[in-house]
């Protein structure tokens, strides 16, 4: 189902090789005209002397900057709405004009790794899920990005070259009016009942809830065997979907009874707005996902590119708060403390995401596609 990220970045490579030669462009040439061996980037350096400031003096320097360039250039996997949010929220804090690509986080990676072996300078800051910020981590593309507030975020969400904004939850979900008493769900073993046949739906990209999962159960003691079994018996009447919000969408209107691992902010915004669903009480361990930003190296507008990292980190953590996403840095209590929490190890996504990605496909083989 999933091309491996190793074999697309192969062919996004040849790609440009095939089409900067056509062109008489250099495909080892970054943009500016500087070459990978060339020493930092003027955004680089930027950021790395603004980095020696703080507090009020360090916002002060980067608005007078800012205000010398052209506004700012997002890429993001965030959904519309939310992304709608962040960006007029801090347009209306800095008068800064912000234009926003947004697609789901594979293409995002995508774009950015063909723009980038093109030389051209596309984005200024990428916000998107830690696995694909993990590859562009790989690619060396992103700069180094130092801040009190960043110190301040969970060590799970401090990537060397990427810093956690929000965290996915993954949960079970369901359909309030088609699901009561012992059909809700309470620990993620129950998902496996025979009685859930017909009921559950699994999402078609969720390896790495997959991989997270199996290794708790395996620290828990349980077998690899065991565990298969678990999975298994899932996708056993299983209706697979691609896409959380689609999913959450199929709840609400009653097609779906019980998701598997939807993100819980996703099933709390359709609840609020009236949806028959619910995924409280949550079942333990909740399973965690960073997503974060990073700034480029190639950044166009490197002072607006930083001032937007420090205000997502500090003022931006409560639109993300209202848009019901869990902020990577909470202040004035945390209301996840009493529960356990598992987080995707984003590191071992990285080196065995492909593998992982494979034996998911080979677990749903069996279950039904609804929604693609």
């Amino acid at each position: 189902m999933r091309k491996s990220r190793t074999l697309a970045r192969a062919a996004l490579a040849a790609g440009t090789v095939l089409a900067l030669a056509a062109c008489g462009g250099s495909p080892t040439s970054s943009a500016g005209g500087e070459t990978e061996d060339s020493g930092p980037t003027k955004a680089e350096e930027l950021y790395e002397e603004i980095a020696g400031l703080s507090g009020q003096e360090r916002r002060d320097r980067l608005v007078e900057l800012a205000a010398e360039e052209d506004g700012l250039n997002l890429y993001t996997s965030m959904t519309a709405d939310v992304a709608d949010a962040v960006t007029e929220a801090f347009t209306d804090t800095f008068d800064i004009d912000v234009s926003v690509y947004r697609a789901g986080s594979e293409t995002v990676l995508q774009r950015i790794l063909q723009e980038q072996d093109a030389g051209f300078p596309g984005n200024d800051v990428v916000e998107t899920n830690a696995s694909e910020l993990g590859a562009l981590q790989l690619e060396e593309v992103m700069a180094t990005y130092e801040g009190e507030r960043r110190d301040m975020v969970p060590e799970a969400g401090q990537g060397d070259t990427w810093t956690a904004t929000r965290f996915n939850i993954f949960a079970p979900s369901w359909n309030t009016d088609q699901v009561s008493g012992d059909l809700i769900p309470t620990s993620w073993e129950a998902l496996a009942d025979p009685k859930y046949d017909g009921l559950l739906s699994m999402e078609l990209g969720d390896y790495d809830w997959y991989l997270a999962l199996t290794q708790y159960w395996l620290d828990q003691g349980k077998s690899q065997e065991e565990v298969d079994k678990l999975f298994t018996d899932m996708v056993d009447g299983a209706k697979l979907v691609k896409g959380h919000t689609v999913q959450a969408e199929l709840m609400g209107a009653g097609e779906l009874a019980v998701v598997a691992s939807n993100y819980s902010y996703i099933v709390e915004r359709a609840k609020v707005e009236g949806a028959p669903v619910d995924y409280m009480p949550m079942v333990e361990p909740a399973i965690v996902r960073p997503n974060g930003a990073g700034l480029m190296k190639t950044a166009a507008n490197p002072a607006t590119a930083m001032l937007f990292m420090d205000w997502l980190l500090e003022e931006g953590q409560e639109v993300i708060v209202a848009e019901s996403l869990t902020p990577s840095i909470v202040e004035g209590g945390n209301p996840l403390a009493d529960v356990e929490l598992v987080p995707v190890d984003v590191d071992r996504l990285l080196e065995e995401g492909d593998e992982w990605s494979a034996k998911y496909d080979e677990l749903l083989a069996g279950g039904e596609v609804v929604a693609d």
